[in-house]
């Protein structure tokens, strides 16, 4: 689904030491709670005798998230996961995953090193990864002759336009998507072209 607000551009991975503990903080874009669930085990799985596996994610757009979670996996209550969602929550980003796998060096941090190591274990990611922005798309069914597809795509190509599928039968089929800004030239395109164009509710 499309996005109008900023997501992480795909997966980053960065590592910090505080007092000779290590954080390794990995970021993801996510969509779904699976999602989460998936991560969070492969981090296990990658770090099997981590001490600490601790993470938060947002779901939905900045500032009213349809859904957020976090998990301190261990540490004292607060001083990981709400550390880690509090810089999620102050970069302004959606549907992301912030993991911070922790050993344990031998020198204990107390509860505000705690929240300040796995604050800046999760910035040094956050900072890092790209950002991307999907416009909020529109789909439309258009039918049209077998000579006028190329044409069409040709269209598609200049103006952010995808064709989902395509339907052969007497005529041609095309669901096709296009940024909401642009809708209104999809639409004129099909008209001069005279093809059939319906909206997708």
């Amino acid at each position: 689904m499309s996005k109008d607000y900023p997501v992480p551009s795909g997966y980053l991975e960065r590592e910090t030491e505080v007092k000779k503990s290590r954080f390794i903080a990995r970021v993801y874009p996510v969509s779904s709670r699976d999602e989460v669930r998936e991560h969070v085990a492969r981090a296990h799985q990658d770090y099997p005798d981590a001490r600490h596996v601790c993470w938060a994610y947002q779901i939905g757009r900045p500032g009213s998230a349809a859904e957020a979670a976090m998990n301190d996996d261990g540490e004292p209550s607060g001083t990981a996961g709400k550390p880690i969602l509090n810089v999620i929550q102050h970069k302004d980003m959606g549907d992301v995953l912030v993991i911070v796998v922790r050993y344990f060096g031998g020198i204990k941090l107390g509860a505000g090193g705690l929240v300040r190591a796995y604050a800046g274990a999760a910035e040094s990611v956050l900072s890092e990864v790209g950002r991307t922005i999907q416009q909020s798309r529109v789909q439309a069914e258009v039918v049209l002759g077998f000579a006028d597809e190329q044409p069409l795509r040709h269209w598609c190509e200049g103006h952010e336009g995808h064709i989902e599928s395509i339907r052969y039968s007497d005529r041609v089929n095309a669901l096709v998507s296009v940024p909401e800004i642009r809708a209104g030239e999809l639409a004129a395109f099909c008209d001069a072209q005279k093809m059939d164009y319906r909206l997708e509710t």
